[in-house]
């Protein structure tokens, strides 16, 4: 075998899987989009189309994509872990495939819901593995950027596809214009997973065997030979760092669940456009992703905890504000503070699971701390649906706000700072 077919032996950096690192931002741009194609317009076809009242019932597909999605997260990690990143990644995109299609030819309401389903199964494991992957990748030193610009990727993306799925509604139609954003999305990002990608697995193993205990000693119970029981039950409930992050987490996402699907139902309360609502949904997971390629930076410069603590009560702020307006404006500035307040957050919870699971159970950890915060998309549909329809739209968020001041709380007195400056890699 000459030199040249011989496989180069991985290494560890940023800048030394630039490519990969790159490629799979962008195939994580592509996963963001197909949420992005349904969020503006799902909420006003259930309304429009299929004449459906009462908001428990028309966020069903909320809840579908949350609890499909945090189980697929699960095994995302798991699967990961046993056979490697890209055949989990590969079999996520094939159950892409048919929810454009479904969307567009849905006869009733469990068309969608159905869809949905589907869609939950794709997020979680597309979405886990290229967080998985890219951490692989960069070794320690940069964890948070990496999970910084893995985030942008994916939520700019959903703004930008929501953004124009908005538009494309207005002017073409619900159907099926936005949808076929998704289809387009889906068959490229196949390709390049299958092409493309390359399995980072490798590049655990050689971390694991770099891996430096803490000088703290905060972490020499967590050994590399955990069963999945014990590392459900460590990232759940008992490792203070990661079952904070994994509370944290499961509240961030109740307030993008809410936001998904009550905020274009109460913008429309303004008599406002298809475009406008389109325009203030985008802009917060526009800021969201702009902000996390800051954010992540900043984590490993400055630490997790505070930036995370300072995050959660910025959403709650954000909340309060979206519940006391009534007009364009006022909701605009709400939701660019609910974006500025996940964009501290997402990431930076993202490297706390980094910083403390060892990289032979990483997979798994992420798995089981991504089940839990995507179970916050469920517990916001319906959470906010039973109080929406008891007591209106703007009390399901003050029932949000008050959440998040509660997370900000339970962090900021039981997480510790799990960050350990290291020399950035060249």
């Amino acid at each position: 075998m000459s030199t040249r077919d011989t496989p180069r032996p991985p290494v560890l950096g940023l800048r030394a899987n630039a490519a990969q690192f790159a490629l799979l931002v962008a195939v994580n741009a592509l996963v963001g989009g197909m949420v992005g194609q349904q969020q503006t317009v799902l909420p006003l076809l259930a309304e429009g189309e299929f004449g459906l009242s009462g908001y428990t019932f028309i966020f069903t597909y909320v809840a579908a994509f949350g609890i499909t999605k945090a189980i697929a997260n699960y095994f995302a990690g798991t699967f990961s872990d046993r056979y490697g990143r890209k055949p989990v990644l590969l079999a996520g995109w094939l159950f892409a495939l048919p929810v454009p299609l479904m969307l567009v030819l849905a006869p009733d309401w469990w068309w969608v819901v159905a869809a949905n389903v589907l869609l939950g199964i794709n997020q979680g494991l597309t979405w886990s593995t290229t967080v998985v992957m890219k951490i692989d990748l960069v070794g320690p030193s940069r964890r948070g950027l990496a999970m910084g610009l893995n985030e942008a990727a994916g939520y700019g993306a959903v703004a930008v596809t929501s953004l124009f799925a908005g538009y494309l509604a207005e002017h073409f139609g619900l159907r099926p214009a936005p949808f076929l954003l998704g289809l387009a999305y889906a068959a490229l990002a196949l390709l390049l997973s299958g092409v493309f990608v390359k399995e980072t697995r490798a590049h655990a193993l050689l971390d694991a065997g770099h891996h430096v205990a803490r000088a703290d000693g905060l972490h020499d119970h967590l050994h590399a030979d955990l069963t999945n029981r014990q590392i459900l039950v460590q990232t759940s409930l008992r490792e203070p760092a990661l079952s904070s992050a994994s509370q944290a987490g499961l509240v961030n996402n109740l307030n993008f669940g809410l936001s998904w699907g009550f905020f274009p139902l109460l913008f429309a309360t303004a008599d406002l456009t298809v475009a406008q609502i389109g325009l203030l949904f985008a802009l917060y997971p526009a800021v969201w992703g702009a902000g996390q390629s800051v954010t992540g930076a900043v984590s490993d410069q400055i630490g997790r905890k505070h930036l995370i603590t300072a995050g959660m009560i910025t959403q709650a702020v954000a909340l309060v504000v979206i519940a006391q307006s009534d007009t364009f404006t006022g909701w605009a500035i709400g939701t660019v503070l609910v974006g500025a307040g996940t964009a501290m957050v997402y990431p930076t919870l993202l490297a706390v699971i980094g910083d403390v699971a060892h990289p032979l159970w990483r997979g798994r950890a992420v798995g089981v701390y991504r089940v839990w915060r995507d179970l916050g998309y469920a517990v916001g549909a319906i959470l906010g649906g039973i109080v929406a329809d008891l007591m209106g739209l703007h009390a399901a968020v003050w029932v949000a706000a008050a959440a998040s001041a509660t997370s900000a709380l339970i962090v900021a007195v039981r997480m510790y700072e799990t960050h350990q400056p290291l020399p950035a890699d060249r």
